[in-house]
């Protein structure tokens, strides 16, 4: 695709989110905003998968699996404008009895969801079981994963970095959503990450960076980690982005972490994004 139409699924996907933590006055806004970009990029410019076909096994395609499952808002604008299940079924978001709720299930049954993730830190695990049954089945698709920064406080993410550059998971390709903001307050504030590149470094790991919000950048470095699989290594790409990008008296504030805007609130940020693949 296009830089330009990616940008205009993104809009809408950002509409969305604002729509649907508004609509129950319940959800995490921030991260799920910040980001639209990258998911939009992933699922429509680069992974292979089929929505028509879902499957848990995900034979032949490349699988994403969300461990910083708060922001299911993105994720599931996302699957649904990518095809995995009706646009309309957005409107259901954390409702009584619906499949959309807060948290990604699998006992819901959720076209392209292969994991739940209302825990963090055991998004990593997943993938590198999912990449380790690709190697066996010789399976040449990729894993995708994608963590908030503050998820990184969590222990089993070290447990797993450990592992997955022990035992050469060189077809992972993970992500950190580097906002800088958690619930509680900035990251910084509540437990300082330090220098979190020569962190990935030391446990063996390739370590990209790359700008969250400018496409090309995020085009650019995607394409060079993809080309980086196979050798030997698990990737990570340290994505700065901005908590609330898009809707200006959201962002770069962590009160937005997992506060919905109210009606007055709303119609403020509908009116900074276009709408321009029709709302649900």
């Amino acid at each position: 695709m296009e830089i330009q139409q990616l940008q205009a699924i993104a809009t809408q996907v950002r509409r969305d989110i604002v729509r649907m933590v508004s609509g129950v006055n319940s959800g995490h806004p921030g991260g799920s905003l910040g980001c639209t970009d990258f998911l939009t990029v992933l699922y429509f410019e680069f992974m292979k998968h089929n929505p028509d076909h879902f499957s848990m096994d995900g034979k032949d395609e490349d699988l994403f699996f969300l461990s910083n499952g708060h922001i299911s808002p993105v994720w599931y604008s996302v699957l649904a404008r990518a095809g995995y299940f009706p646009i309309e079924e957005l409107g259901t978001f954390r409702k009584l009895n619906a499949r959309l709720q807060g948290h990604p299930s699998v006992d819901k049954k959720i076209p392209g969801v292969r994991m739940a993730s209302g825990s963090l830190g055991q998004g990593l695990s997943n993938g590198i079981g999912a990449a380790l049954t690709k190697k066996l089945n010789n399976d040449d698709r990729l894993i995708y994963t994608l963590h908030g920064d503050g998820e990184l406080q969590e222990g089993q993410i070290w447990e797993a970095a450990l592992y997955a550059a022990a035992n050469k998971v060189d077809n992972l390709i993970a992500t950190v959503d580097y906002n800088g903001r958690q619930i509680d307050g900035d990251v910084d504030d509540v437990l300082s990450l330090g220098d979190l590149k020569g962190k990935w470094q030391a446990f063996g790991w390739e370590v990209l960076e790359m700008d969250g919000h400018n496409y090309s950048d995020l085009i650019e470095t995607l394409n060079k980690a993809k080309n980086m699989t196979g050798n030997g290594k698990p990737i990570i790409i340290i994505m700065k982005t901005e908590m609330g990008q898009g809707v200006d008296y959201m962002v770069g504030s962590h009160k937005w972490h997992g506060v919905a805007p109210n009606a007055e609130q709303l119609q403020l940020a509908l009116d900074q994004l276009e709408e321009t693949l029709g709302d649900y």
